[in-house]
């Protein structure tokens, strides 16, 4: 298993219930340093559609003009991700995307289900709060818009409260400003150090017999009939090999010659201590103002929207400048706990779909990586329907959507 974040500790897990002597390896020498770390701790078992790029020229103009708290992007990589841009737009028409949302549906609805059986065996019930998130609107016309689609999404099972402002404040009572409303998801859990929560994982597998070794994705070669790669200074040669490195993926499935198109939407996220006793009691939201707050146990976490640029580009945290003036106008925040923002990179392809499964050309090589914005809530959901697939079981859901043919 290559890739010690969400996805591939949870993979790991599930192939070793099922028998398969597994060896998890990562270039850090703790799980979860990396993109698993950052994030805003949800596990949206609520959020039946996916993320995807606007198709109202009014939003596409704002973007442009790289003002906006949500996105940002820069300049100089716009050769690089534009032509996945494009292809996000074509993916995200009304009909594609709600393609992409029904197969991602039965994983979405497994999401906290197999998170509670996890953390019961790795015994952190305390990484697991049961408050839900609330999403702020400033404008009626974004409420009204969110209601409707809430309306849908009630088709699937999806629960959630409408909030007046006398609700809001009775849920959040130190919040400041003026709202045109609310909407509480009560159902999605919320992890309050996601990055705790996969090296709780990773001890579990630790535990159960795992090895988690140090090593190199990029010395995978294919040796006879299985493959072999460098760890821990040493060589190790398995029958099958999964590839879960999110967005470091094309590090081994470029040179394999294939063309999958994994782009990248970096984000930030900033520690800030709470002033005179303030509480925060769920993830906050502010819609209109693209960045959300989390009462994390390191402090609150705010967190951003999306930056499209190089991967590997020296960080610009100026949407996390650009929200904490609103942030501290929202709620009573003292000074930073982090000495300096954090940044990471989400995997993501077109259709907002991950890659789970076989490669077509090479036996014994899989994948499992582009979880987009979805990683943390995904992880145990994509990781039981690879390992399935592996062992020969019937899968819980369809795999073809998530196949890497869908690329040709």
């Amino acid at each position: 298993m290559l890739g010690a974040g969400i996805v591939g500790v949870c993979a790991a897990l599930h192939l070793q219930q099922r028998g398969r002597d597994v060896v998890l390896i990562d270039k850090h020498d703790l799980a979860g340093e990396e993109t698993s770390y950052g994030n805003a701790g949800l596990i949206e078992c609520a959020s039946v559609f996916p993320y995807m790029f606007p198709r109202d020229i009014k939003h596409i103009l704002h973007y442009a003009l790289n003002r906006s708290t949500d996105v940002h992007y820069h300049l100089s990589g716009l050769p690089e991700f534009l032509p996945w841009l494009a292809r996000y737009f074509l993916a995200s028409s009304p009909e594609r995307a709600l393609r992409s949302a029904m197969a991602a549906l039965p994983l979405i609805q497994r999401s906290l289900l197999e998170h509670e059986a996890l953390i019961a065996e790795a015994d952190v019930p305390d990484l697991l709060r049961r408050t839900g998130w609330i999403k702020l609107f400033r404008a009626e016309a974004s409420m009204e818009k969110n209601i409707a689609e809430l309306a849908f999404a009630r088709r699937f099972g999806v629960a959630a409260d409408i909030l007046d402002g006398a609700a809001i404040a009775a849920r959040e009572p130190h919040l400041s400003g003026e709202f045109a409303g609310a909407i509480h998801w009560p159902a999605p859990g919320f992890i309050p150090d996601p990055g705790a929560l996969v090296k709780a994982y990773a001890a579990l597998f630790v535990r159960k017999g795992g090895r988690f070794l140090v090593g190199d994705a990029r010395s995978l070669q294919q040796d006879g009939a299985g493959w072999r790669i460098v760890a821990a200074d040493s060589a190790i040669v398995a029958r099958e090999v999964v590839v879960a490195l999110g967005p470091w993926s094309d590090l081994v499935f470029r040179p394999l010659g294939y063309k999958i198109p994994l782009g990248v939407k970096r984000g930030y996220h900033l520690h800030l201590a709470a002033r005179c006793n303030a509480v925060l009691n769920h993830p906050v939201l502010d819609a209109d103002r693209g960045y959300l707050l989390a009462p994390m146990n390191r402090g609150i976490r705010l967190t951003t929207g999306a930056e499209f640029a190089r991967r590997d580009a020296p960080p610009t945290p100026v949407q996390l400048e650009r929200a904490l003036p609103q942030a501290r106008a929202l709620f009573p925040l003292g000074d930073a706990v982090d000495a300096k923002p954090w940044m990471g990179a989400r995997p993501c392809l077109p259709d907002m779909l991950p890659v789970i499964g076989q490669a077509p050309r090479h036996p014994g090589l899989w994948f499992d990586f582009g979880h987009q914005h979805h990683g943390l809530t995904l992880g145990p959901a994509t990781g039981r329907l690879l390992a399935e697939a592996m062992t020969g079981e019937q899968p819980f859901a369809d795999l073809r959507p998530f196949t890497v043919e869908r690329f040709g």
